[in-house]
């Protein structure tokens, strides 16, 4: 049987981290071990996974301090390969798995690979809102011939980059292409680890993986929507992008970047204050370029 180890990063999200690992526990294709990789909270977690008896192995990871999003998926990924599992399942702490989620996953990545070959490095699921439609901020790049599996019988679509909503990543991928970005704490991470996968074959969408993503409201992000609670955020995603255009595509994507910026603030009618912070953090990508980390191979 595929063993797979699943992956929950968390913070402050107790009532809704119980749900998924319900979630986990539930699928029809069980998980080898499970890793939650608790990033500092505050609100009872970590003494409610202390206490926690769970019906797959359970493993917890306090970290000392909140390496966001990114910091997390890099840790949890890490331990994940080193366990010697086939494949690594991640998704965020709001993040609801239907029963066959895992099942699916695994039939199309084998289906995928069985047609386009061993380089297929991820498949992940279709992300839906808590009201049964599409999760508009968690929707995967198609490739221009996305269809290409689906007229021989597959329920997959190709697709080149989505979000850290339900991902199953083989080893293989993980010893190859490195963890995500740690540095890049938040924003961008899971866009530009996906993009890194796909530099030689797409990935898949399976169609009948679902998951269900509890977030506020079913609304996509842009930089227009920027405001003064939210500038730490964008932040992090204007730099991120800003160092991934630059440092791995060129100068004239990172000066595309910019104007695409400029437009988008200008549009959303943005502060001259927040625009000049988000200018400062464009500018900041260019000395901000993080290393690539690589597992230790297991013995």
């Amino acid at each position: 049987m595929v063993t797979v180890a699943a992956v929950v990063v968390t913070f402050n999200r107790l009532e809704k981290l119980k749900t998924v690992i319900a979630s986990i526990e539930a699928q029809t294709h069980a998980v080898e071990r499970l890793l939650v990789i608790d990033n500092a909270s505050t609100d009872g977690t970590a003494d409610y996974l202390a206490a926690l008896q769970t019906t797959v192995p359970l493993e917890v990871v306090s970290m000392t301090r909140n390496s966001g999003g990114a910091g997390g998926f890099a840790e949890g990924m890490l331990r994940g390969y080193a366990s010697g599992v086939d494949h690594v399942w991640i998704m965020d702490d709001d993040c609801y798995p239907q029963p066959a989620a895992l099942a699916n996953l695994v039939r199309g990545f084998d289906e995928a690979v069985d047609e386009l070959g061993g380089d297929v490095p991820f498949a992940c699921s279709v992300v839906e809102f808590t009201d049964g439609s599409i999760c508009e901020m968690n929707n995967p790049v198609p490739t221009w011939d996305w269809a290409r599996l689906m007229v021989k019988g597959q329920k997959n679509v190709m697709v080149t980059a989505c979000s850290f909503v339900s991902v199953l990543i083989p080893r293989w991928a993980i010893a190859r292409y490195g963890l995500p970005y740690r540095d890049y704490f938040i924003w961008f991470d899971d866009r530009e680890y996906t993009l890194r996968l796909t530099r030689v074959c797409p990935g898949v969408q399976v169609m009948d993986s679902v998951v269900i993503h509890d977030m506020g409201d079913n609304r996509g992000v842009n930089f227009a929507m920027v405001d003064a609670k939210s500038l730490w955020k964008f932040s992090y995603g204007v730099r991120n992008e800003a160092s991934y255009q630059l440092h791995h595509r060129g100068l004239l994507y990172y000066f595309e970047f910019g104007a695409r910026l400029f437009v988008s603030l200008h549009r959303g009618r943005v502060s001259w204050r927040l625009r000049g912070a988000l200018l400062g953090k464009w500018l900041a990508g260019v000395g901000f370029n993080p290393k690539i980390e690589y597992p230790q191979p297991v013995r």
